[in-house]
């Protein structure tokens, strides 16, 4: 995530800022630029026009509905949309009850963090559209709040996530968390491994990557119920951490695959907030773990070489952990990334760019995935990133 600043003064602002905390300008996320833009304060619905940092220079936008009347977005729909929502409110379907205060306040945690994603998807290049649009290949948010009764399960299904109410609530999910021995479990994680599953279904089920991702992360057409109940009764293999990102992600190769999905975009999405606060750390030596004396500025991050990214990414989440226990607080990084994980997080990467590439129409850089029709070019890929991990 990328820092901000103000039209008018020019202080830092956050992606979730609705003011200057400087000035005091109203500001809102204009998502077409990438960009939070002064707009006009109150809570009126009219159109009203915007400057933009592009060639373009003004647009005609209005707030979106959840913005006026709930308080809980800070993004603008663009005049031409002829919608009241916005690109991210509308990918969401079922929602709690927002009479209830508390389940008012955690939708609009949910949201927080779904916004945040979408910067992700969009950044990268990745096709977002709403099953609204596209019933059979789109994707939509489902918010529900369960009970005894009718209890609500986290999940994936042909393109519709749902996603538990109560995981908003902190005690709630910190309690499954160490119930279920995670090192790790956040809303915005939740989001991040279940948008996996849509995009294994978009870029890998019935294409070209399906052979080398199979060879990479396991045959997925093994049975998804036999194995949760092998996973729930036996736990992860002793030696798990050689292969996988966690102890989930053993139970099936759709987890495996969601929870790499889920630490790749973990990676961008911090490297990218480390580049934009210009922060320069020293790097470890690969064999000794000695400091090399090496500064690696994050400013100087090239996202479409994963060398560089893990070699960075290595060094930051040491420097993140250290400042942690600095502070008596546990790891903010509570994993360990061997060669297998990291070759199967460079397979994310180089579809992703594959993905990129085509979606701006470039021609494809030769170290990129090669095009969903080479079936033959993933097997070399897969046997060149075998050999490089």
């Amino acid at each position: 995530m990328k820092l901000f600043s103000c039209q008018r003064c020019e202080h830092v602002l956050f992606f979730e800022n609705t003011v200057c905390t400087s000035c005091g300008t109203p500001c809102a996320y204009a998502p077409e630029v990438e960009s939070l833009v002064a707009v006009p304060g109150g809570d009126a619905g009219d159109t009203f026009d915007v400057e933009l940092p592009t060639p373009e220079r003004h647009a005609v936008y209005r707030k979106c509905k959840n913005f006026i009347e709930h308080d809980a977005c800070n993004w603008l729909v663009n005049a031409a949309d002829g919608t009241e929502l916005c690109r991210s409110c509308r990918l969401t379907g079922a929602v709690p009850d927002l009479a209830d205060t508390k389940s008012r306040a955690a939708w609009t945690d949910i949201e927080r963090a779904k916004r945040r994603l979408l910067y992700s998807l969009y950044s990268l290049g990745l096709p977002v559209v709403s099953k609204v649009d596209d019933p059979s290949g789109g994707v939509l948010f489902d918010f529900r709040l369960g009970t005894e009764d009718n209890p609500v399960m986290t999940g994936h299904d042909e393109g519709l996530i749902t996603l538990n109410v109560a995981e908003a609530d902190n005690a709630f999910r910190e309690n499954m968390r160490e119930k279920l021995g995670e090192g790790y479990r956040t809303l915005l994680g939740h989001l991040r491994h279940e948008i996996g599953h849509y995009y294994w279904d978009r870029l890998v089920r019935d294409q070209a990557p399906l052979e080398a991702c199979r060879k990479l992360f396991g045959d997925d057409q093994q049975s998804y119920q036999e194995a949760i109940e092998r996973h729930y009764s036996q736990g992860a293999p002793a030696n798990w951490a050689q292969s996988y990102i966690s102890e989930y992600a053993t139970m099936h190769p759709w987890e495996d695959w969601a929870e790499t999905w889920a630490h790749y975009l973990h990676m961008v999405d911090t490297l990218q907030t480390a580049k934009s606060h210009g922060l320069i750390i020293r790097s470890l030596s690969r064999e000794s773990g000695k400091k090399t004396g090496k500064k690696v500025a994050t400013e100087a991050l090239v996202f479409q070489d994963y060398e560089s990214l893990s070699t960075s990414w290595q060094s930051v989440t040491l420097a993140l952990n250290d400042l942690n226990r600095s502070m008596g607080v546990k790891d903010a990084y509570p994993f360990v990334l061997s060669p297998t994980v990291h070759t199967k997080l460079r397979f994310v990467h180089e579809l992703i760019q594959a993905q990129r590439k085509r979606e701006r129409g470039r021609p494809r850089a030769r170290a990129a995935a090669p095009a969903k029709a080479d079936a033959a070019g993933w097997r070399r890929w897969l046997a060149r990133g075998r050999a490089t991990a």
